[in-house]
């Protein structure tokens, strides 16, 4: 028997705006919202539990300093990784530089609040 991972959580400074950006990248839904500010959003349908993890963004203390020790890497699923880049950086993505050769075959972006993440060239089906 193993764990797998059901839900992420993302300090940050503003989970409306989070679970807004991070609801259109992946096509996922608002799920709920907790006393203490804290946004869940996951897959349309299926929610918390289904085969894919949900996403909460919570209020966090203020803004981060230094790489964060985890980040989030994605997958177009319907077009090229071009396209998909284009959508992330008019839904307020940007490029961030973390010490990239200009080689590589993911595009490192940054979220609305500076959280990076790598758009991956591999394109992988829909669930």
């Amino acid at each position: 028997m193993a764990s797998r991972i059901s839900e992420l959580v993302i300090d940050c400074t503003d989970p409306g705006l989070l679970a807004a950006f991070w609801g259109e990248v992946l096509g996922y839904v608002e799920l709920g919202r907790e006393e203490d500010g804290s946004i869940e959003i996951g897959p349309p349908g299926t929610g918390f539990g289904g085969p894919q993890p949900t996403l909460v963004l919570s209020p966090g203390r203020g803004p981060r300093s230094g790489k964060l020790p985890l980040h989030i890497d994605v997958s177009a699923t319907d077009r090229d990784q071009s396209a998909e880049l284009e959508r992330l950086l008019a839904l307020g993505a940007r490029h961030a530089d973390v010490g990239q050769t200009g080689e590589e075959s993911w595009h490192v972006l940054a979220d609305p609040e500076g959280n990076e993440f790598c758009l991956l060239r591999t394109r992988l089906a829909p669930l």
